[in-house]
């Protein structure tokens, strides 16, 4: 059994006993998060909603929070002595699924 969720402005496909990497969620390590939007529900019946299946929600456990590697940006203009370096790293929750309730 699966589900696809959307939290953070997008969309994830969770199943039982995975690991998901999600938008930075306001929650300590080790606590238990509801995800209340579940668009669609897969396995032996497919239940999709519109726009979100009714009574349905994922669980799970937050193992750590933390911040993806660094993408770094370099803007440049010839001849102008002009140069500009950022770099960011986004913030993210990884979240263990531990029930998909229907």
């Amino acid at each position: 059994m699966y589900a696809i969720i959307k939290t953070g402005g997008k969309q994830y496909k969770a199943e039982v006993g995975q690991a998901i990497y999600v938008e930075k969620l306001d929650a300590e390590e080790g606590a238990t998060v509801t995800f209340d939007q579940v668009i669609l529900v897969g396995g032996d019946e497919t239940k999709i909603g519109t726009p979100v299946v009714e009574g349905a929600s994922v669980s799970g456990k937050v193992e750590k929070q933390g911040r993806e590697k660094k993408v770094v940006t370099y803007k440049y203009k010839p001849k102008k002595h002009q140069h500009q370096k950022k770099g960011h790293r986004q913030p993210y929750t990884k979240v263990t699924i531990d029930a998909i309730n229907l």
